[in-house]
């Protein structure tokens, strides 16, 4: 099998410092426990009725100061392409979790607002994973 090699992008370097033991075990640790508890999330949505990218939609929309998102929006808040956008928005319409408004600001934007089953289920998820960060929080070590 080739060896692949990583070339540092601009403004990347090689590190100053050679990491310890203890420095790779601590960060295997915690992408662990991050993997673990989105795999929680991701069960949790599922269980619910939804797929774990219409949750990081219902979360979006919910979180934004405005109460509504553009799918361009939700394209940059997702980490995903406009045209994914398109289709998660679409589907999460057709299943009753959100609807889109014409922007009256703007002909060419809709806005994406939440739907009354969206509301719903984004308080039943974000109050389970509260529980389950309060959780974790108490297993992480106190400074000294």
């Amino acid at each position: 099998m080739p060896r692949r090699t990583v070339r540092l992008g601009r403004g990347e370097h090689q590190p100053r410092f050679a990491p310890a033991q203890a420095d790779f075990a601590a960060q295997a640790r915690f992408r662990h426990r991050l993997r673990r508890f989105l795999h929680f999330s991701e069960r949790l949505a599922r269980r619910y009725g939804v797929t774990p990218a219409q949750h990081q939609l219902l979360l979006a929309v919910r979180g934004s100061s405005r109460g509504w998102l553009s799918v361009g929006a939700i394209a940059a808040e997702l980490l995903i392409r406009h045209h994914s956008a398109v289709g998660l928005v679409e589907r999460a319409g057709r299943d009753g979790l959100v609807r889109k408004v014409a922007d009256p600001d703007d002909h060419r934007r809709v806005q994406v607002h939440l739907t009354t089953r969206g509301r719903w289920l984004i308080r039943l998820l974000t109050a389970a994973h509260r529980r389950r960060l309060a959780r974790i929080w108490l297993r992480v070590p106190r400074p000294r």
